[in-house]
């Protein structure tokens, strides 16, 4: 689904915004996103009550009737028809900070979630009640809930504070289409899904998508995380909440690095998009780590060991798929250049897929899909050892807005199609395509002193008139239509030297 234009969350937005007043959207952020939870939880429990109430042999009041059917126990002060008599009351904020209290009290998952300073002075309480307002639409009754209705607002308003927050957005969402194509490609149908830098949840809730959709069991994939910004840890809690998904992301925050929550895990499936060039990662205090197999990463840039910890994590036939900058592909740093050899002569590099830019909310830094794999003959594909998959996507996808690209489901095929191909994971037989994909074996990887740039592999594209770039084609037309002007001026001056000669003047 397009994030650009879908109807009444585009419109909740700009009302919400609205409200927002001199607030930046990293604090706003947190008093919205708080709010539409609340509502959720409660809209859930009030339906839940009422079909209670009108049944003389149930109790409306046992908590364990709720949680059954997984609906968080919400108590009478923390209920949104309270909440919403009391909006235009000076107080709001210290009822809903009670209410956010009276929640986690109750249920054990929230403790320590929830956002839980509405009543702070600079907060104000006019826009607080208005936004309360905003939400008068169903968000957590089962009908929305069939619909998605509050993980499309979700979604939504967090690709817009992405947007707003500019490089910092990139701590908590990772742009919708980008996922589902890792998703697609690497198709956690079933097993543990990690991912070391969780953010909001994103790779998450697209994984439990993907099984829905395939008609899986979602019983059948484990999630497990890491995040070690408090307040991003919070909304990934409170977006796997909304979602129905019990997600092992730790008792709190915290660094993966230094701090690693999962050690012995050993994942079927990692996905992720970590922080691009961190310089400060605290790489001097892990020279000897465990997880550097195969070089140590420099303490200037945490991308190689981002690589390095995934690798770690893979169970003995798993498969991650991540984004990183594109200078990954073809640093020379000298422990990052050995880092990536041993890579490749250890046979772990299964795909690269360079992306177009304008992609993401955060950074204007091009990047790439790295696929690694433990096992490249794995039952189900074909044999794929020695080799490695180059894919040229950075003439795919389509803008969204003025300054935004998205993939339509198309791209997100055409790119998936190339690579279960190639895998054997489809009916179709792989072929090389010009321009877009290329199966190298190592030793051409070798001949290129091991740069991952697929651009090196793919060849040129045969253009044709209609695949011909935009800029180049409004470059050669107006080359044309200058040359027939010289030429119409020159043909004018010829008609008027020859008019002048038989006495005629122009």
């Amino acid at each position: 689904m397009s994030t650009a234009n879908i109807g009444f969350e585009e419109k909740l937005w700009l009302m919400a915004d609205k409200l927002r007043g001199s607030m930046d959207a990293s604090e706003y952020k947190n008093v919205v996103l708080g709010l539409l939870f609340l509502k959720y939880v409660s809209d859930a429990f009030e339906e839940k009550y009422n079909v209670l109430s009108s049944d003389e042999w149930a109790d409306p009041e046992d908590q364990d009737e709720y949680l059954a059917e997984n609906i968080f126990w919400v108590s009478k002060e923390a209920r949104w028809s309270y909440i919403n008599e009391n909006a235009k009351k000076p107080e709001i904020g210290q009822i809903i900070d009670a209410a956010m209290i009276a929640i986690e009290k109750e249920n054990e998952s929230l403790r320590g979630v929830l956002p839980k300073d509405y009543a702070r002075p600079a907060l104000d309480k006019t826009r607080l009640g208005e936004t309360i307002d905003l939400f008068s639409f169903k968000v957590g009754d089962k009908e929305s809930r069939g619909k998605d209705i509050l993980g499309r607002v979700y979604e939504y308003f967090l690709s817009k504070f992405a947007s707003a927050e500019g490089k910092n957005g990139g701590e908590f969402y990772t742009p919708t289409s980008i996922v589902k194509l890792l998703v697609e490609m690497i198709e956690p149908y079933k097993g543990r899904v990690y991912d070391p830098c969780c953010g909001s949840g994103g790779m998450f809730v697209q994984s439990e998508k993907f099984v829905e959709e395939h008609q899986g069991r979602l019983g059948d994939i484990a999630v497990y995380g890491q995040e070690s910004n408090p307040t991003t840890w919070r909304l990934c809690k409170m977006n796997l909440a909304i979602r129905g998904i019990d997600g092992n992301i730790g008792e709190h925050n915290a660094d993966t690095f230094h701090y690693d929550l999962h050690k012995g895990l050993k994942a079927d499936y990692i996905l992720a998009n970590p922080p691009f060039n961190i310089s400060d990662w605290g790489g001097e205090k892990l020279r000897d780590d465990v997880r550097w197999q195969y070089g140590v990463p420099p303490v200037g840039n945490a991308n190689y060991a981002w690589i390095e910890h995934i690798v770690s994590k893979l169970a003995p036939s798993g498969t991650a798929g991540f984004v990183l900058a594109n200078g990954s592909m073809s640093t020379s740093t000298s422990g990052e250049h050995e880092i990536r050899k041993n890579l490749i002569d250890n046979d772990l590099v299964e795909c690269i897929v360079t992306l177009p830019g304008q992609l993401f909310y955060s950074t204007q830094i091009p990047v790439c899909l790295w696929f690694i794999t433990r096992n490249k003959a794995a039952k189900g594909q074909r044999d794929r050892k020695g080799e490695i998959l180059f894919i040229d996507a950075r003439k795919i996808g389509y803008m969204a807005d003025r300054t935004h690209k998205e993939f339509s489901t198309e791209d997100i095929n055409k790119i998936t199609y190339a690579y279960h191909s190639w895998r054997g994971t489809n009916e179709q037989i792989y072929e090389d395509v010009v321009g877009f994909c290329k199966a190298a074996t190592l030793d051409e990887v070798r001949d290129h002193e091991y740069i991952l740039t697929p651009g090196r592999y793919v060849g040129l594209e045969d253009l044709e008139e209609d695949s011909e770039a935009f800029e180049e084609k409004m470059a050669r037309l107006t080359t044309e239509l200058s040359e027939q002007f010289i030429k119409s001026k020159s043909l004018e001056e010829d008609i008027r030297l020859a008019l002048k000669g038989i006495g005629y003047e122009i």
